[in-house]
């Protein structure tokens, strides 16, 4: 039998004392970590043991699940889980996959206390001591209800808005990519334009374009534009699939994210051929109203002027007539007031004139 020293007792203690030294230390540290996790409130932080049943449970926690420590420690975290879920198994592959991988992420309903469900964000990680051997898992669970009924609206709102958009036909409405690649269609882009969406889907923009605006740069410019300015507007001849023409008004909005990086575009396109037509007939109405207002002008004057040159050519030959009449008169009068008139004279000088 070995003999213990004074010195071996020495050194004994002394290794005692500085493992309880550095226990306390450690314990000095983490308590303060302790305190804070079980002080969070927005969060469910807990430990499970290997086998899944809860070992340790915070104040964020017991708000989100409904559950006191009492109620909760020891037993097993499937009961947070629906039973179609439980199952499925999917408490435990969420467990062997922390297991494999060092950590399972997951989202879904999570059932609390009194039965209501919630949405729940989940996190689960393996924790290991030292030699690498399992002692647990730490799971963080967050409430998001709220912003999945907001996303659930939202995408509601977005379904609602495409299916109205792809019903639209008197509209051609679709979005581009940034470079100007085709990635919506319409019922209307489809009507007016002649493609299906397998058709054009991917395709560039421009072969909407008559070749001389592809020539001039035209398509390229209106996006610059648009990424620029937020919006370009234009009308002008647009190509049909068949290839035929029509007068189109477009609206092309730059569309950017939360952070202003540009996601593309949407394109608004409304077939305006019958409007322009109808224009130009009634521009051309308006013209030939106006000639035929300047030819009745003219035509109006030219009465007047006739009829002014046909007042002054009767009242020259009123004036002539009647001046040679007085001559003629004048003329008889004197011969009569040297030879008395016989009544047949005296009766034709009061003849009227003719």
């Amino acid at each position: 039998m070995r003999h213990v020293s004074e010195d071996d007792c020495r050194g004994t203690g002394l290794r005692e004392e500085g493992l309880l030294l550095s226990e306390t230390h450690w314990h000095q540290r983490e308590e303060p970590f302790r305190l804070f996790i079980e002080s969070v409130q927005d969060y469910a932080i807990f430990m499970l043991e290997p086998d899944g049943r809860v070992a340790t449970w915070n104040a964020g926690a017991e708000r989100t699940k409904g559950y006191k420590p009492s109620e909760i420690i020891g037993q097993h975290f499937s009961q947070f889980y629906s039973e179609e879920d439980i199952r499925d198994g999917l408490p435990q592959r969420l467990l062997d996959l922390a297991m494999e991988e060092g950590y399972a992420e997951d989202e879904g309903w999570r059932v609390r206390k009194d039965g209501s469900r919630f949405w729940a964000r989940v996190t689960i990680t393996a924790v290991r001591d030292a030699t690498g051997k399992l002692i647990g898992f730490g799971k963080v669970t967050r409430d998001l209800t709220e912003h999945r009924r907001a996303e659930v609206a939202l995408r509601s709102s977005e379904e609602r808005s495409r299916l109205f958009i792809d019903a639209v036909q008197d509209y051609a409405i679709f979005m581009l990519d940034p470079e100007g690649h085709v990635i919506t269609w319409n019922m209307g882009a489809e009507r007016i334009k002649g493609y299906k969406p397998s058709e054009i889907i991917g395709q560039h923009f421009s072969r909407f374009y008559p070749e001389e605006d592809v020539c001039n740069g035209k398509p390229p410019m209106e996006l610059e534009v648009a990424a620029r300015e937020g919006r370009f507007e234009d009308e002008g001849w647009r190509v049909r699939k068949d290839g035929s023409k029509f007068w189109a008004n477009v609206i092309i909005a730059a569309v950017r994210d939360s952070a202003g990086e540009l996601l593309g575009f949407s394109k608004v396109t409304r077939d305006f051929t019958e409007r322009m037509l109808g224009q130009k007939s009634l521009e051309e109405s308006q013209r030939k109203l106006q000639e035929s207002e300047k030819s009745l002008r003219e035509l109006s004057l030219h009465l007047l002027r006739t009829q002014d040159e046909e007042r002054r050519r009767i009242g020259r030959e009123i004036h002539d007539s009647l001046g040679q009449y007085l001559s003629v008169l004048k003329m008889k009068l004197d011969s009569m007031s040297v030879t008395p008139a016989t009544p047949e004279e005296t009766s034709e000088c009061a003849k009227p004139c003719r």
